[in-house]
């Protein structure tokens, strides 16, 4: 039973009988008050019951993966949803055939079904957690070769002492260029334009700050 309506004299006595035919305790449900009720005039005359609907809170997880199942089939494909909670973030990692699909160019399609999963899971305001979605290991893979590109134009700039302009990237990614980097004296990380084709400049230390 995921939800019931009761009816009583009081709300707290519709809720109370609702929660003991329901077996669950108040936290683990959503109250809602259909009618508050009425005492009525002398002796009763016109009163009217209060209502209530309770209504089981959904298991997190279980609605990112039906949500994930729901989206990734209206795009013709077939996955598997695997979940791991650490704290309050969700780790997903999405099996199937025809993965390339999912992570799109430079992972564009993979960070745009992450954020439509977590505008879903953020329409409960109950639900305190995050979603971080992958398929193949690319979030591994991309951050790996976005080290290995960092390290590579930071040697570049300092032979060259002139500044370098990478592609456009994600907010995550420019971090990773610019966590890389923090620690090399001998160069500056900033980024520069608007979303989405804002991208990180790496330059001749002269000072230092990031974005």
């Amino acid at each position: 039973m995921d939800s019931i309506e009761r009816l009583a004299k009081t709300v707290e006595e519709a809720k109370a009988e609702a929660l003991r035919i329901m077996e669950v305790t108040e936290d683990q449900v959503i109250v809602t008050v259909l009618d508050e009720g009425s005492k009525g005039a002398l002796f009763g005359i016109g009163s009217r019951p209060a209502k209530v609907r309770v209504e089981l809170k959904p298991d997190p997880v279980q609605a990112v993966k039906e949500f994930l199942r729901e989206v990734t089939l209206a795009m013709g494909l077939s996955v598997n949803v695997e979940t791991n909670m650490k704290e309050k973030h969700l780790y997903v990692n999405l099996k199937g055939d025809n993965m390339g699909i999912l992570i799109g160019k430079r992972g564009q399609t993979l960070d745009a079904l992450q954020y439509i999963t977590n505008l879903a899971v953020g329409r409960h305001g109950d639900l305190q957690m995050s979603v971080v979605i992958d398929t193949e290991n690319y979030r591994k893979r991309r951050r790996d070769t976005l080290e290995s590109l960092a390290r590579t134009i930071a040697r570049k700039v300092k032979e060259k002492r002139q500044n370098v302009k990478l592609e456009p990237m994600t907010r995550f990614e420019r971090h990773i260029i610019h966590t890389v980097l923090q620690y090399d004296r001998h160069v500056r990380t900033f980024s520069e334009g608007n979303e989405p084709y804002r991208h990180v400049v790496v330059a001749p230390a002269v000072n230092s700050r990031q974005s």
